[in-house]
C-alpha cells in the first residue's frame, strides 16, 4: 500500500505504483488535463514520474510558479526538433532558460537568418498539433556519447564527455527528437502554444571565439496568448523608449570609444541630473548625514585589507605610480571608513552617517555595458551609516520609509523588496553572518513589509535589503539597497567607545535610493519616454513670439521665469509658431508660452502643453504659482 499525502494535508492510499498524472486522475479529470509536472517530497519532476513509496505530492499546473519554466525549456526542445526538421544536418548544442524564454545555439552548413523564423515557428505549431508525448529516460555517460554520435550530434556527445562516468543521464523525446536534459517536461506537445520566435545571433561554441560559430536562436513563451501579446506590447514599447534613443533625441548625452563604458553630458543631460542630485541632497540634511568627498585613487593595501582584493580585484582598475600600486575606487565604502576613523567616538555619537555623491569606476565586461544603463564609470547616491548593533532595526527601518518617498516622489508606486542573503564567496563566519540576516529580517518585520528571499545573491561583505521598482510598461528595476555589514568596520579598524569605556567595532550600514545616478536617469527616461515631470526637466517652459514684434516682451518674460528660479528658454527665430511649437514639443518642453499682440497689450501669455493642451491665456503671476505647485519637491 502506497500512502500520498496532498499539500492540503488530505492522504490517498493506492495499492500499488503510481505517477504523478495518475494521482492528478484520481483527484479530478480537470486537474489530470492542466497537469504539467509535479513535486514528490519537494522534487520537481515529470508527470510520469512513477511514485513507489509514501510520498508527499504536489500537481504543477499553469497556475504553479514553476510551471512557466517548465513551459519554456520545453518550448526550447519544441525549437530543436522543428528546425531539424526544416534543416536536416543542424545540431542541436545548449539550449537553455533564460529571462522571459529560452534559446538553442545550433550548427549548421549556413548561418540562420531573421528569414527563417517564420518557417520554424510554423513548424513549432504542427508539432503541437501531433501532441506528441515527451518521455525521459536514462543512460550511462558512455551509452549517452554513442547514442549522440549515431546521430551526429557531436557537439552533445563533447559535452556528455565532460560529465563523471558514473553519473546516469536523463534524456527526453519527443517524436524523432531526443535531446540531454535533467528536465522536468510537459507530457506532451500539445500543452505548449504561446511562443514566439524573437531573433538570431552569432555565438562561439562554449565562449570562445577560437571555436566554431554558431547560430542560436532566441524565443519566447507564455502561459497564454494575453500574457505572450503583453509581452510583445512591453518589448515594443521598450524599443520606442530606449534612452539611447531619447538621449540624443532631447541631446542629453553621448557614449564614444574614446572612453568606453563612459558618459559625455551634454548640458540638457546635465541639467536633469542637477536636479536629481539637488532633490537627493535634500534627503541627504533632512536624515542627518555629513556629506564628503573621498579621493577616487586609493593605496591597493586598503583594498586588500577591506576584502576587495580577494573578492573583487578582476572588476577594479589599477594604476602605478612612484612605485606603488593604487586602485581606482570601485565602491566608495573603505573611504568612507577612513572619514570616520578620524577622531575617538563615544557610543554617544552613534549613529554617525557619511554620505557622498561618490564617483566609482568598475572594469565592466564590454559586451555587458548599455547605455547608461550600465557603464563603467558612475555615481552613487551613497551613504554609509555607522552604528551599534542594537540601531540596526530602527535605522533600516528609517531608511526604507525615506527610499519608499523617494520612489514616489519620482512616480514610482509599485516597490517590490528582496533580501539577498550569503554569497559562496565571502568574508565572515557563518555566525557574523546570521547576526547580520537576522537583523536585517526583523527590521523589514517591523516596518510591515513583505519580502522575497533571494539565497546567494548578498554582497561578499553582507547582506542586503533591494528594492525593485516597477516603471510604466511593467518592468522591474533593482535600484537601492541596504546592507549590513559587520566585517570592514573591524577590517579596517573602525572602533567606538561603548557606555562601559570598552573600544568596539561599530557596525557599517551600507545605502543608496537611487543607486547609480546614470542608470536611475536611464530608468526615467525609459518610465517617462523622455516626457519627464516639470521639475526634473532640462527645459521647463520656452517662450514663443509670434512676430518680431513681440521679442522684446516674449524676452522679458522669458526673463522673469528665470529670475524665479525657472529653466526658461526663448525662442526668437523667424520661422511660423506652429513649426516652433512641434519642434519644442518633441523636445518634451512641458510649457510653450506663445506671446502676440494681445499678450503684450495685456501683459498675458497664452499657454500650452508639450501633449497639445490648449491651457488659454493667463498673466504670468498665475502661470509661475501654476510652474510652482509643479516644481514643489
Amino acid at each position: 500500500m502506497i500512502e500520498i499525502t496532498l499539500p492540503d494535508g488530505s492522504k490517498r492510499p493506492f495499492d500499488h505504483p503510481v505517477t504523478v498524472q495518475e494521482v492528478a486522475a484520481s483527484i479530478g479529470a480537470g486537474l489530470a488535463k492542466a497537469t504539467l509536472a509535479g513535486k514528490v517530497d519537494g522534487q520537481l519532476v515529470d508527470a510520469g514520474f512513477p511514485i513507489g513509496h509514501d510520498a508527499s505530492v504536489q500537481i504543477i499546473t499553469e497556475k504553479s510558479p514553476e510551471a512557466l519554466e517548465i513551459l519554456r525549456h520545453s518550448t526550447a526542445h519544441l525549437m530543436g526538433q522543428a528546425v531539424q526538421r526544416l534543416f536536416p544536418g543542424a545540431q542541436v548544442t545548449i539550449g537553455p532558460v533564460i529571462d522571459n524564454g529560452f534559446y538553442y545555439d545550433f550548427a549548421y552548413e549556413r548561418p540562420f537568418t531573421p528569414e527563417d523564423l517564420p518557417k520554424i515557428e510554423a513548424e513549432m505549431h504542427r508539432i503541437v498539433d501531433e501532441r506528441l508525448p515527451v518521455t525521459r529516460s536514462v543512460k550511462s555517460r558512455d551509452a549517452a556519447v554513442a547514442f549522440f554520435r549515431g546521430l551526429g550530434e557531436e557537439y552533445k556527445a563533447e559535452i556528455i564527455e565532460g560529465i563523471p562516468a558514473n553519473e546516469e543521464l536523463s534524456l527526453y523525446t519527443q517524436g524523432e527528437f531526443t535531446d540531454l536534459c535533467r528536465g522536468p517536461h510537459v507530457p506532451n506537445t500539445g500543452k505548449l502554444h504561446s511562443f514566439k520566435l524573437m531573433k538570431v545571433a552569432g555565438a562561439y561554441w562554449r565562449g570562445d571565439s577560437s571555436n566554431a560559430m554558431l547560430t542560436r536562436i532566441y524565443g519566447t513563451a507564455w502561459l497564454n496568448d494575453k500574457d505572450l501579446k503583453a509581452y510583445l506590447y512591453q518589448l515594443e514599447e521598450a524599443e520606442k523608449r530606449d534612452h539611447r534613443k531619447i538621449g540624443k533625441q532631447l541631446d542629453l548625452f553621448h557614449q564614444q570609444e574614446e572612453s568606453p563604458g563612459m558618459v559625455f553630458w551634454h548640458a540638457n543631460g546635465w541639467a536633469i541630473w542637477q536636479q536629481l542630485e539637488q532633490y537627493m541632497r535634500g534627503v541627504y540634511q533632512k536624515s542627518g548625514y555629513q556629506e564628503v568627498r573621498c579621493p577616487q585613487i586609493l593605496d591597493v593595501s586598503l583594498w586588500k585589507k577591506s576584502g576587495h582584493w580577494d573578492n573583487y580585484k578582476e572588476n577594479m582598475f589599477f594604476t602605478e605610480s612612484e612605485k606603488r600600486t593604487f586602485a581606482v575606487k570601485p565602491m566608495n565604502c573603505p573611504g568612507h571608513v577612513l572619514v570616520y576613523n578620524q577622531g575617538l567616538h563615544s557610543y554617544r555619537e552613534l549613529p554617525i552617517r557619511i554620505a557622498e555623491f561618490g564617483s566609482c569606476t568598475r572594469n565592466e565586461p564590454s559586451g555587458a555595458l548599455h547605455g547608461i544603463m550600465r557603464v563603467r564609470a558612475f555615481t552613487q547616491d551613497d551613504g554609509h551609516i555607522f552604528c551599534t548593533p542594537g540601531q540596526i532595526e530602527s535605522e533600516v527601518t528609517a531608511f526604507h520609509a525615506q527610499a519608499m518617498q523617494v520612489y514616489a516622489d519620482f512616480g514610482f508606486d509599485k516597490i517590490e523588496v528582496a533580501l539577498a542573503l550569503r554569497p559562496d564567496k565571502r568574508i565572515g563566519g557563518d555566525d557574523v553572518w546570521d547576526r547580520a540576516e537576522a537583523a536585517l529580517r526583523a527590521a523589514l518585520s517591523r516596518a510591515g513589509v513583505q519580502w522575497t528571499e533571494l539565497p546567494g545573491e548578498g554582497a561578499f561583505y553582507g547582506p542586503k535589503i533591494e528594492y525593485h521598482m516597477r516603471d510604466s510598461i511593467g518592468r522591474d528595476w533593482q535600484v537601492g539597497t541596504m546592507q549590513v555589514d559587520f566585517m570592514m568596520p573591524e577590517r579596517l579598524g573602525a572602533e567606538y567607545v561603548d557606555e562601559n569605556s570598552q573600544k568596539q567595532h561599530p557596525v557599517m550600514l551600507h545605502r543608496a535610493i537611487v543607486g547609480s545616478m546614470e542608470r536611475f536617469i536611464g530608468i526615467l527616461l525609459e518610465h517617462y519616454a523622455g516626457a519627464l515631470p516639470t521639475w526634473l526637466a532640462p527645459v521647463q517652459v520656452v517662450v514663443l513670439n509670434i512676430t518680431d514684434a513681440h521679442a522684446a516682451y516674449a524676452g522679458q518674460v522669458a526673463q522673469t521665469l528665470v529670475d524665479r528660479g525657472f529653466r526658461a528658454q526663448v525662442d526668437l527665430r523667424n520661422e511660423k509658431v506652429g513649426y516652433k511649437i512641434r519642434e519644442h514639443a518633441m523636445q518634451k518642453v512641458p510649457y510653450l508660452i506663445v506671446v502676440g499682440d494681445r499678450e503684450k497689450e495685456t501683459g498675458t501669455v497664452a499657454v500650452r502643453t508639450r501633449t497639445g493642451e490648449d491651457l488659454g491665456n493667463m498673466n504670468v503671476d498665475g502661470f509661475i504659482e501654476r510652474m510652482g505647485t509643479e516644481t514643489r519637491h
